[in-house]
């Protein structure tokens, strides 16, 4: 367009384009509705603008519409739609800009950092930047703000094409992560028998979408723009990067088994937009001078290559552990809030019966002691009072009976007086001996009051003990929401695990691979998993978790296994678990127990465990490569044939430990496990034997070995022939190092060469993606006679 000299012709041109692709609005919505709706529901989108320089790309993209909101570029059209449709109390928008000048990534954020590396993810093929400046984005206003920023410090320079023509590719990428709503609705209502508990623990479902807008430099020939000097410079880097992504579009619409995607920075950074798992819009601009008419066709026929690129769409969703975790304190709190409460109370209650029984047993005694003391002071007085009055009259009638002889009969008669008031003095005495037996009566009663009163208070005992019982099944309870709280997270390991499938080391969920692919997002909430697993490890103690893998429950072993098997991910907890007898009882119940899932995850723990080498010669010591032969024979679950050999390839790392692990049928046990099938189980099991492998190679270079292989002997040579070109990369990369340190022991070249490992060794020596593995294989030929011989004779130049 702006290949016009005339500023006159110029206004012409740019109003003709207007007329032609402005005029509908709905034409910029077309390019970018489908990508930024796509990132929205949890896709990843890409929307990209490619044509000759001075043609309208950047006009197209990154138009702010200060003046006139028509002329908005799709830029700030898609961040509109984006913060319209977000709710920033729980969802979030994060931006980062950047461009790619001179095969050098630069943050346009930030311009000291100006050598920003690019991350790819060897699993899953992601490209992250972790170096890049990432900026959170709250309204419209701020984002214009921060797209003017940027623009001032993108490089532009005044050409014969365009006045000012960019000099570099500009990368917008903006971060999407929002919460699914009426999920946990959803999901209740199709689980009718669900608990207030279970859905109280039911996570947030958040998804993650990635917006890029790619704003490419305009491809230019050198005798029509005029270039010169760092100009010209600036114009080959460019043609270069964009020649290496028409490589990539070429090979991707011609279904290529080979697509260059390292050949530049640029197809590095696009490699998920095209081929990838990102929805892709293209943006083909051109201009209508005959003068470019080339320059216009070979644009077109761009575009009509592009069109043949199939992307597979992939969903990116993960539950919202914080949250959940943060309901559970809450609800673990108002628990222990209401028990203390209640114990309390009950507490306050036990003591007030307690002082009111205490204050009547009390009164009672007084009453009773005070009732005693005034009959026992009443009868004495009077029995006192009858002694001194029988005595004076004793006396008067001694002094009578000494007077009056002669008055015998009205002696008798006195003492038979007497007698009566003996008599009556008897019978008071009698009265009195019932009197004192009623009190004692009352007496007794009062003991039969205090002992039921003894028995009411042995009841408020009793009741106390109940309590207390309560107090510790409550306990119980809470221990249990603590251990549903750590089993959530390793049922999450597990269900993030099965979204990438293996790895080189440890095999277990919630491990290396998983954590390497969302670092940037999860790291707070991997670092939260394993704090719960620490309070389990010091709350309950190492021997008592072991002590749970006996247990005659299956669900309590199944949960103790799981446990044990989460601590061993950490190496920090490997020595201790070891020195408790865990791998011994891991052992001992991967033997005893017939439950695929303890066998599966007392597999995982035994593989963590292996990764030490005293750990492998103890697990050799006590039958552990003859227990895990018979798992991989008996099983059925590919995942637990995945820790199995998993654990087998730890073992095949160890160069003491060889001859002992094949005659325990360890390479047997390897090879058999093939016939699953799976990728993931493969991939292990090519890790195992690219390992034992690269054992024997170290061992040949040192003296200590002199005979053939041993996996040629078990016969893993055509297993490994047929998988030495799969299409898993994590299969095919390790079966190649298994090849080439198989060819560098003189001994097994003519072994190799009959079974067509050779052809397979110079494939790899030429085709391999990683050029390590293509320097080995080709040192290994030239430096091997019998290979060289070989040749020769098919006549091959090599």
């Amino acid at each position: 367009m702006k290949c016009l000299r005339s500023l006159h012709h110029k206004s012409v041109c740019m109003k003709l384009l207007q007329s032609l692709l402005w005029r509908p609005k709905e034409l910029l919505s077309a390019c970018h509705c489908v990508s930024v709706v796509s990132v929205l529901d949890g896709y990843n989108g890409t929307v990209m603008a490619y044509g000759q320089t001075g043609t309208g790309k950047t006009y197209t993209l990154g138009r702010l519409g200060e003046e006139d909101t028509a002329d908005r570029g799709i830029i700030v059209r898609a961040m509109e739609d984006i913060l319209a449709d977000v709710s920033l109390e729980s969802d979030s928008v994060s931006v980062s800009y950047l461009q790619l000048y001179m095969e050098s990534l630069q943050d346009l954020l930030d311009p000291t950092n100006d050598n920003i590396s690019i991350v790819e993810d060897p699993k899953s093929g992601d490209v992250s930047l972790p170096g890049a400046t990432l900026v959170e984005i709250r309204d419209q206003q701020s984002f214009l703000e921060l797209l003017q920023l940027g623009e001032a410090h993108r490089y532009a320079a005044n050409t014969r094409l365009n006045t000012e023509s960019s000099r570099s590719h500009a990368l917008l990428m903006v971060h999407v992560k929002r919460s699914v709503k009426g999920r946990e609705l959803a999901h209740s209502s199709q689980n009718g028998n669900s608990t207030n508990m279970a859905k109280s623990l039911r996570p947030t479902l958040v998804r993650k979408g990635k917006l890029v807008v790619v704003d490419l430099a305009g491809s230019e020939r050198i005798d029509k723009s005029g270039s010169e000097g760092h100009t010209l410079e600036e114009a080959k880097s460019i043609n270069l990067s964009l020649s290496a992504l028409g490589k990539c579009i070429n090979a991707l619409a011609e279904n290529s088994a080979h697509v260059p995607v390292r050949d530049s920075k640029l197809t590095r950074l696009l490699r998920d937009s095209f081929g990838g798992t990102a929805r892709t819009s293209l943006v083909i601009t051109i201009g209508p001078s005959p003068r470019h008419r080339g320059e216009t066709t070979s644009t077109i026929m761009f575009g009509q290559r592009a069109m043949k690129v199939e992307n597979m769409l992939k969903l990116k969703e993960e539950f919202d552990y914080k949250s959940l975790a943060r309901k559970l304190d809450i609800q673990l709190d108002k628990l222990i809030m209401e028990h203390e409460r209640k114990q309390k109370a009950f507490e306050e209650e036990i003591e007030r019966i307690t002082t009111d029984t205490q204050n009547q047993i009390s009164e009672a005694e007084r009453n009773y002691a005070d009732a005693m003391e005034k009959e026992r002071l009443k009868y004495q007085k009077d029995y006192m009072e009858s002694i001194k009055k029988l005595e004076e009259k004793w006396m008067m009638n001694q002094h009578k009976l000494g007077e009056r002889k002669d008055q015998m009969a009205s002696t008798a008669e006195e003492v038979a007086e007497l007698q009566k008031l003996l008599s009556k003095e008897t019978s008071l005495r009698k009265a009195a001996e019932e009197e004192v037996n009623n009190l004692k009566s009352q007496l007794a009663q009062l003991k039969m009051s205090e002992a039921s009163a003894n028995s009411e208070i042995l009841k408020l005992r009793k009741m106390l003990e109940d309590e207390a019982y309560r107090k510790e099944k409550l306990e119980g309870e809470i221990s249990m929401l603590q251990t549903q709280l750590l089993q959530l997270s390793f049922e999450a390991d597990e269900t993030r695990r099965r979204l990438d499938r293996g790895g080189p080391g440890k095999v277990l969920g919630g491990l290396d691979s998983l954590i390497s692919q969302v670092r940037p997002q999860v790291n707070d909430s991997v670092n939260e998993e394993k704090a719960s697993i620490a309070n389990l490890f010091e709350q309950v103690g190492l021997q008592k978790i072991l002590s749970l893998l006996e247990a005659e429950d299956a669900d309590v072993r199944i949960h103790a296994v799981k446990v044990v098997a989460n601590l061993a991910a950490e190496e920090s907890n490997q020595q201790k678990i070891v020195e408790a007898g865990g791998l011994t009882s891991l052992l001992l119940l991967l033997g005893s127990s017939e439950d695929e899932m303890i066998h599966r995850v007392a597999a995982g723990a035994i593989a963590n465990l292996a990764m030490n080498e005293t750990n492998q010669e103890l697990i050799l010591s006590e039958g552990g490569i003859r227990l895990l032969s018979i798992t991989a024979a008996n099983a059925e679950d590919p995942q637990t044939l995945r820790m199995v050999a998993g654990a087998i390839a730890n073992l095949c790392g160890n160069d003491k430990l060889q001859n002992k692990l094949r005659d325990e049928g360890g390479i047997k046990a390897l090879l058999g496990m093939v016939k699953c099938g799976h990728p993931d189980v493969l991939a292990q099991v090519a890790r195992g034997i690219a390992n034992f492998a690269k054992c024997e190679s170290r061992a040949s270079a040192q003296g200590s070995k002199t005979g053939r292989s041993l996996l040629i002997e078990d016969g893993a040579l055509p297993w490994i022939v047929q998988n030495a070109n799969n299409d898993a990369s994590p299969i095919r990369r390790h079966i190649e190092l298994a090849v080439c340190h198989l060819a560098q022991h003189e001994v097994n070249a003519r072994d190799m060469i009959n079974g067509s490992a050779l052809w397979e060794l110079v494939r790899i020596s030429q085709d391999c993606s990683r050029e390590d593995i293509r320097t080995l294989a080709h040192r290994t030929l030239t430096s091997s006679p019998t290979f060289l011989a070989e040749l020769r004779r098919l006549r091959i130049d090599y």
